[in-house]
Formats: C-alpha cells, sequence, structure tokens
C-alpha cells in the first residue's frame, strides 16, 4: 500500500494550493471559449476522410484504467496492456498489431513519443507522462497520405496539445479498489502579459492479482508559460515524469488450466520498470495576412528499466529466462513550417516546412538477469541517430466544388552504432522520397468526398541495420533495410447527415514492402514479410440534443502477408472487427453520466490460422455531478466484469517440468475484474 506517498503527496498539493489559489483575481476577465471535439464538421477542412479533432470535452467524462486509454478516443484504435500499468500500452489499428507503437506516429506539443531504436521495441510509445485533464485537443489522421507526417506514420498518427491557458483552478482526490489512490492539482495566473499554468500529479496503485502488487508509484508535472498576442504566440512547457511498478505480465494459458495460478496469478513475480521522462519544448508562432509561421524546438531526457520473463525456463532451466531491457538517452529536434496563401482569393495555399531530429543513446541494453539481479549482458550499444525530413503540400481550391492538395515528402537518416560486439557496430545512412495526393469534392458545406493515395515509411531499429552476428548465438544474421516503405489509397465520404450527426465512412488499402523489426525482447532481427491490407471505416457522432450524444465507430480489415509461404499467409495479432460506441449525457443541474462499450473480434495467432484469440467485449460508466465548485465522480471499470483477455499470444514456453523443447502455448492477459473509482474535485 502507499499511504505514505498518498499523504506525501497531499502535502506537496497542499503547498501549492495557495499559489494557485492567487490566481484567482487575476482572472476575473471574460475569456472566449472555443469548443473542438468529434462534433466538429470538417467539411472544407479535411484532407481526407479518416481524419478528426477530439477535444477536452470529448474526454472529460471518458472513465480511464489507464492514461493510455485516452487514444482510444481515435475512431477504431485499441488500447490494451499485456504487463504492469507503468509500461507502454499495446495497441492496434488497420490490421496492425502496432505493438507498443510502431506505425502510429505520436506527438504531444510537437515533440515526438515514439522511440527510435529503442530497449523494447521500436517505435515505443510510452504517454503515461501524459495529465488527461491537460490535454486541450488531438488532432488525429490516418493512412499515409498526409505531408507533415514522416516516421512510425504508416497507419496514421496523432497530434496532442495540451492546454495554454488553464483558466480554473482545480484539486482532484480520486480513491478506489485495489489500492488505487489519485492527487490532482492544476490552475493557472497571469503574470502581467504572460500566463503561466501548472499541473501536479501523484498516483499509487496496487493491482488486481493475487500474488504480487503492483505498487505503481507514478509522479507527473507540467508547467507552462504562455503569452503573445493576435498575431504572435509563444509558449514554454516544462513536463516530469517518474514512474516505478511491478508487472503482472501474460500467462501460459496451460498454468491456469493446471491450477497451477489462477487468471490473475504470475509465473515470475519479480518482474516491473522504472522510468522517468524530462522534457523541455517551446513554440513560437507568428500570423500575417498572408502566411502564418511556425518554430518548435524540444529536448528530453529519458531512462527506463524493464525486467521482462515471456518464456520463463526454456532457454535457462536453472536460472530462469528474466531478462532487463535498458535504455537511456537524450532527444534533441525541432521544427519549421509555414503556409502562404496566394492566388486570387487565396485559392492556393502552399505549406513548406522541415523537422529534425537527433537521438544520443547513451546505452541501449539487454540483460539476463534472475530475480532482477544481473547474470549476464546479452549486448549493450551505444547509438547516434539523426534525421531530416522536408515537406511541402500544396491545398488548391479549383472552384466552388473541387479542391485538391498535392504533397511530397523527403526523409533521411544516419545512423550511428557502437556495439559491445564489434562485429555489429557501423554506420549507414538512407533516404526516402513519399508523394502524397487528395482530390476532394464538396456536395455541399457539409458533405465532402474524398480520393486519397500516398506513401509512407517507418525506420528499423538501428543496431538492425548494422547487425552481422546474432548476439545470442553468435552465428551470422543478415542485416535489415534502414527504411522500408507503405503504400495506400482511400476512397471516404464525411457528411452532417442530420442536425449534430457527424459521420465519416472510408475504404481504405495499405501495402507495406516489409514488417522488418528488431525483437526487443530476444535480443535479435527478425525479418518479416511484405504485407497488404485493406478495410472498412464508418464512424459516427450525433449531438442528439443538448443533453444526450451518441457515438458508433466501427472498422473492418483483412490483413494478410502478400507473399506465399508454406506457413501461412495470416498477420499474427491483426483484428477483423473493431467496434466501440458510447452513450453520453450532461444535464443542465450538473448531473452527467456516459456508458462506453468496445469490443475486437479475435485475431490469428499464428500464420495458417488455426491458433486464433477470442474476442473481447468491454464496458465502462462514468456518472457524476458538477458544479461551478465543487465536481464528484463515479467511474466503474469493465462495469460487466468480463474475463476476457486484453491480448493473446501464441509461442513456446517452459515451465518447470515440462520437456527442454517447451511448450507451444496461448499466453495472455486478462483483463482487470470490476473496479470503482471516486473523484471529488474542488474548483477555486
Amino acid at each position: 500500500m502507499l499511504y505514505p506517498q498518498f499523504v506525501k503527496y497531499s502535502l506537496y498539493l497542499l503547498l501549492i494550493a495557495p499559489f494557485l489559489a492567487s490566481a484567482e483575481g487575476q482572472s476575473s476577465a471574460l475569456e472566449e471559449i472555443v469548443v473542438t471535439g468529434r462534433s466538429q464538421v470538417l467539411a472544407g477542412e479535411a484532407r481526407s476522410a479518416s481524419e478528426g479533432v477530439i477535444g477536452q470535452m470529448d474526454l472529460a467524462i471518458r472513465p480511464l484504467l489507464r492514461p493510455g486509454d485516452v487514444l482510444e478516443a481515435v475512431p477504431g484504435l485499441i488500447v490494451t496492456q499485456h504487463s504492469g500499468s507503468g509500461k507502454s500500452n499495446q495497441m492496434f489499428l488497420r490490421g496492425f498489431n502496432l505493438d507498443h507503437g510502431t506505425d502510429f506516429a505520436t506527438w504531444v506539443d510537437g515533440m515526438p513519443v515514439n522511440m527510435r531504436t529503442h530497449g523494447h521495441g521500436q517505435g515505443y510509445t510510452d504517454i503515461n507522462f501524459l495529465i488527461p485533464e491537460t490535454i486541450e485537443r488531438m488532432d488525429y489522421v490516418k493512412g499515409p497520405y498526409h505531408a507533415e507526417l514522416g516516421d512510425f506514420s504508416s497507419a496514421g498518427g496523432v497530434h496532442i496539445d495540451t492546454v495554454e491557458r488553464i483558466a480554473t483552478n482545480r484539486l482532484t482526490v480520486g480513491v478506489g479498489e485495489n489500492g488505487y489512490q489519485r492527487l490532482l492539482a492544476m490552475g493557472g495566473m497571469d503574470l502581467g502579459d504572460v500566463h503561466l499554468s501548472g499541473a501536479l500529479e501523484g498516483q499509487g496503485y496496487d493491482g488486481p492479482w493475487t500474488d504480487i502488487d503492483e505498487n505503481v508509484r507514478k509522479r507527473n508535472g507540467l508547467l507552462k508559460l504562455a503569452g503573445g498576442d493576435d498575431s504572435s504566440r509563444w509558449s514554454t512547457t516544462l513536463m516530469v515524469y517518474r514512474n516505478e511498478w511491478n508487472s503482472a505480465d501474460q500467462i501460459p494459458e496451460r498454468a491456469v488450466r493446471q491450477n497451477l495460478i489462477d487468471e490473475l496469478g504470475s509465473i515470475d513475480t519479480t518482474l516491473g520498470g522504472d522510468t522517468q521522462r524530462i522534457s523541455l519544448s517551446g513554440k513560437y508562432s507568428y500570423a500575417h495576412q498572408d502566411y502564418r509561421s511556425e518554430w518548435r524546438a524540444y529536448v528530453i531526457d529519458y531512462e527506463l528499466s524493464l525486467w521482462s520473463n515471456f518464456t520463463y525456463f526454456l532457454d535457462d532451466p536453472t536460472s530462469g529466462d528474466q531478462f532487463r531491457q535498458e535504455d537511456s538517452r537524450r532527444v534533441y529536434g525541432g521544427s519549421y513550417n509555414r503556409s502562404v496563401s496566394a492566388g486570387d482569393n487565396d485559392q492556393m495555399q502552399h505549406t513548406f516546412g522541415v523537422q529534425w531530429r537527433y537521438d544520443d543513446i547513451e546505452n541501449v541494453g539487454l540483460y539476463r538477469t534472475r530475480a532482477r539481479q544481473q547474470v549476464d549482458t546479452v549486448r549493450e550499444d551505444r547509438v547516434d541517430q539523426a534525421s531530416v525530413g522536408l515537406f511541402y503540400e500544396l491545398a488548391w481550391e479549383l472552384n466552388d466544388d473541387w479542391r485538391a492538395l498535392l504533397g511530397v515528402r523527403g526523409d533521411h537518416q544516419w545512423f550511428d552504432v557502437d556495439a559491445q560486439e564489434p562485429a555489429n557496430a557501423g554506420k549507414d545512412s538512407d533516404s526516402i522520397v513519399s508523394p502524397k495526393v487528395s482530390l476532394i469534392y464538396a456536395f455541399s458545406e457539409t458533405s465532402e468526398a474524398y480520393l486519397s493515395g500516398g506513401y509512407g515509411f517507418h525506420s528499423n531499429d538501428a543496431r538492425g541495420v548494422t547487425i552481422s552476428l546474432d548476439p545470442v548465438t553468435g552465428g551470422p544474421v543478415s542485416p535489415v533495410d534502414p527504411l522500408v516503405q507503405s503504400r495506400g489509397g482511400e476512397l471516404g465520404f464525411k457528411s452532417l447527415w442530420l442536425e449534430g450527426w457527424n459521420s465519416s465512412l472510408a475504404v481504405w488499402y495499405l501495402e507495406l514492402e516489409s514488417e522488418l523489426l528488431f525483437v526487443g525482447d530476444a535480443g535479435n532481427t527478425e525479418a518479416s514479410r511484405p504485407s497488404e491490407r485493406w478495410g472498412v471505416e464508418f464512424n459516427n457522432f450525433w449531438a442528439v440534443s443538448d443533453i444526450w450524444s451518441i457515438e458508433a465507430d466501427f472498422a473492418w480489415t483483412d490483413a494478410q502477408f502478400s507473399d506465399n509461404a508454406p506457413e501461412g499467409d495470416e498477420i499474427p495479432g491483426a483484428l477483423g472487427w473493431v467496434a466501440s460506441g458510447a452513450v453520453s449525457a450532461r444535464y443542465p443541474g450538473g448531473w452527467f453520466g456516459s456508458i462506453r462499450l468496445r469490443h475486437f473480434d479475435g485475431a490469428p495467432l499464428i500464420e495458417d490460422g488455426s491458433v486464433k484469440a477470442d474476442g473481447s467485449t468491454m464496458a465502462n460508466l462514468a456518472v457524476g455531478w458538477a458544479g461551478d465548485v465543487w465536481r464528484v465522480q463515479m467511474d466503474v471499470l469493465n462495469a460487466l466484469d468480463s474475463d476476457d483477455h486484453d491480448i493473446d499470444y501464441f509461442y513456446a514456453s517452459r515451465l518447470p517440468g515440462e520437456a527442454a523443447e517447451g511448450v507451444e502455448d496461448i499466453h495472455y492477459h486478462v483483463f482487470e475484474p470490476r473496479q470503482i473509482r471516486l473523484y471529488l474535485s474542488l474548483n477555486f
């Protein structure tokens, strides 16, 4: 239990409460409130059918088990977990098992979250540092049709922006089952022409597991200075995050069937992790009558140590197969964008930009451990990886009904690996060009049709680019391509069918030259095969009245390897059907509520499709009351108490007493049982 930490965080919040309260007398002026969210009709603005905006209004009464669940506000995106709640989530979208983020690019305040050449996997995306209440808007796109998107964006991407001005000071206390505790203080004050905003969060959680306590100890902080006028705006943001936890990882189905453990048990009870992230970022934008410019820059200091054990005693019958993955780096980068209007009545808009990034990876390592004590070093590397991307996009209003977008993007990356094994060291570089195009026809001011196509890519782990010897077996291996191209197209529609009913329909197709990935769990490189996917998405948001709203999103995908191989053409982990929906209400008297349901169908777990996962369905409920001063909310998570699975894998592992070659089995992570969390907020 974390009651000492709970008291400590309470003291922190009480100490800063007077500071936040001092802003109360300085923010009396009425401000214009702009509401953004899924209710917005993007006709005339959207570049493809499968893009949209999510605002704080969409998130305010959304029950969350973990911070990463905010990404499920992106229609068709599934967020799960196979390990402790401090670890990055698993994600699924458009027939991709995105692992921890590969092929879905995520940014927060202009900073890339996907980590290249990461200790646990390429594109590792951890947004546990994000405080959900500080999100102002999320702009998402799908498919490789947008010139400003680069690495990791074949399936799409999302830009998350935090608020520049916190107008209301808030103190929130949350408690719940399984030792859940959360404290949040946030607020702001005007310092002359500058606004200072801040948020501080502390969270503890033990989890429902029968043989471990997660013992989560999470601390988050955000501090932002912002200022400017009608023509220019600037902001500087400091984020600080620290987390430690124990993990209940996926378990073998046979261990439960044989009553060795229950579904909430573990094989190895000494797993877990600790991580920290500190970032400083800045933005300056200038708007003129004919053009707009924006500069961004950032520096990120990041560390992770993660202990895992997926095969138990398969590789080492004596000490076990536990291993630690380490990642320690600094990331430097920035961007410059400029949009210029031209032509009669500004019917043409030119946008060009440059993005740069440098990862100074001090150590990315893999170590054999036992009960978190190091036994051996598998590999230990220092990596320098840099990139620059240039893009241009022309938005052209051909006439009152037609408009077109023509874009092109060029990326270049450099890789420099200083490996513990000299044969795996080396340097390399690669370039890739990605054209984009969209043609849009307007049926009316609120209905449009879109035809989009383009190329995208993802980078591979730098260690896989320069590798020549397998660090485990010592045998020769072939290096992988540095950059892997994708290409796809989409036909879709957006429309406001009825008053308040915002709907979109898209049919899409995507090819990937190779799903080559460095496998951090094994310490070597595996080259997957070329693949192709196509699917249909139907997304709906209906503001039925000033009180009621309904969401209903459906996606179906067919995903296959595009070559012919004896083992089969199914892509493991590729979800077929995905559906989610919600009914929400906000009454004038202050009462509010939301019930959300999401389902994903079973996916093949091996290439021939002979082993499949079962489908999973979860319902979450939020209900509460909000006044000018007090707010109370109750979340019922997994309201139907489902014992479906977050995720399933199929591979060989070995339990004590089993044959040396192990047993191929389904390994899964069950939903956490139903639990209730209560939140009390004071606005001042």
